[in-house]
């Protein structure tokens, strides 16, 4: 049996509404606004970038300071040749470690890695807000913001505080 055509059938054009015209501008100004503010967002995650290897200096540098002063400790109670040999070691930037970035899917890790190659993760840092996290294990940052580094007052207390085994990320 062959069906033919439904005079009644209701036609698309009868049933739409202009509730379905308003939703398809708000989607179109939505993406609008989101592109309108792509260029906000690529610069917070250059910023985020450049703190974490300004992050990544303070954390070198600290380790260098903070070994000098153990070295001169050392030499003052023995051994005076060895640990000054040790002090202009660390200031020709020899036996010191290194801070670099890894960026995952959502997070910069900052790692330290010594001069026989071994690696641990010192800290987390996320790529879209600049959050500062202690590192739970290698792969994950443990629960809670330490700091946000989108804020000038505590970004400048983190570069000024950060010590290299990471005694500030600690929550009091």
């Amino acid at each position: 049996m062959i069906s033919l055509p439904n005079p009644t059938k209701t036609l698309y054009t009868d049933i739409s509404s202009d509730n379905d015209m308003t939703a398809t501008i708000t989607k179109s100004e939505s993406f609008a606004d989101f592109c309108a503010t792509a260029d906000a967002r690529n610069t917070l995650e250059l910023n985020v970038r450049k703190w974490c290897l300004m992050l990544c200096d303070a954390l070198e540098q600290n380790f260098v300071e903070e070994s000098i002063k153990r070295q001169k400790f050392f030499a003052a109670t023995g051994n005076a040749d060895y640990h000054n040999a040790r002090i202009e070691a660390l200031k020709n930037g020899e036996d010191a470690y290194k801070f670099i970035i890894e960026s995952g899917r959502k997070y910069h890790k900052i790692i330290m890695v010594t001069e026989s190659g071994s690696r641990s993760v010192h800290a987390f840092v996320d790529k879209k807000t600049g959050e500062l996290y202690k590192s739970a294990s290698f792969k994950a940052p443990a629960k809670g913001v330490r700091f946000d580094l989108r804020i000038i007052k505590d970004r400048e207390f983190v570069l000024e505080n950060c010590d290299w085994a990471g005694g500030y990320l600690y929550q009091s």
